[in-house]
């Protein structure tokens, strides 16, 4: 689990088998006070986040640089054989499986409605999950799911008819 800001905007692309992926990186930080000298310190930490099918569209299309994110994933490492030097090289990245847009780049608002030819807009809080929803998650039901009570002007409402 992890909470940062997205340093590239998220590329997708589709793999041979037609699977999308969406790639991008999310910087973590955190800031401590020296014990010994009493300064303040800061370090960062650059993640590579990968993200798959229909979770991979939803981050291509609505997450942008700036945005802070919260990911849940897990880790893995793949390696390859590097054609220029022959060398086995390795890549440790998060597979996400749940992520939750936390807000707009610089606060600001901006617009629901996005046309291909302007920059993406940043997305309101909503979790978007991949595989099993999680726990916080909150299901809506259709119009056709949710219970209505038949209401004439002359009859009254009683607490036995409503139904939550």
């Amino acid at each position: 689990m992890m909470i940062g800001n997205i340093v590239n905007d998220p590329e997708m692309r589709t793999t041979p088998n037609g699977q999308n992926v969406t790639s991008f990186r999310v910087a973590t930080n955190r800031r401590w006070k020296n014990q010994s000298t009493g300064e303040y310190q800061e370090d960062s930490q650059f993640h590579s986040i990968v993200a798959w099918g229909k979770l991979a569209e939803i981050c291509s299309q609505y997450m942008n640089k700036g945005l802070k994110v919260y990911i849940e994933g897990r880790i893995a490492t793949r390696s390859w054989d590097d054609a220029q030097t022959g060398q086995k090289r390795y890549m440790t990245e998060i597979v996400a499986e749940n992520v939750i847009m936390l807000g707009q780049k610089g606060g600001g608002n901006s617009s629901r409605n996005y046309n291909p030819g302007q920059p993406k807009p940043s997305a309101p809080a909503a979790p978007v999950t991949q595989g099993a929803p999680a726990k916080n998650n909150i299901s809506i039901p259709s119009p056709k799911q949710i219970p209505t009570i038949d209401v004439n002007e002359q009859d009254e409402i009683r607490v036995e008819d409503i139904p939550f």
